[in-house]
């Protein structure tokens, strides 16, 4: 994650991103620079519109928010876990009736 907010800061100020912009930003932060991991982030971001692709990251949160659902009911919780313990009882019942067979 480190790595991309190098890039965005980069951007940000107006710079090129380049490996040799990411790592100074990391090796500043006091982060172990793995070359490799600049490399591949360099050249996935060569071909990207980082203002567009803000844009709509910044969208499909909202977008998500705009529509919350309800929030359980403090009935709807207590039948919640009334199944659960039903279901554990059941699912005991079924497991001594299985232990009694052996006996028989």
């Amino acid at each position: 994650m480190e790595y991309i907010y190098a890039a965005l800061i980069l951007h940000s100020a107006g710079k090129e991103i380049t490996e040799d912009g990411v790592k100074s930003i990391l090796t500043a932060a006091g982060i172990d620079v793995d070359d490799a991991r600049v490399k591949a982030l360099v050249a996935a971001l060569e071909d990207v519109n980082i203002d567009e692709a803000l844009e709509k990251a910044s969208v499909a949160p909202a977008a998500a928010t705009a529509a919350p659902t309800a929030a359980p009911t403090v009935e709807e919780e207590k039948k919640e876990e009334e199944k659960k313990e039903e279901k554990k009882e059941d699912d005991t019942a079924a497991a001594a009736a299985g232990l009694g067979a052996l006996f028989m």
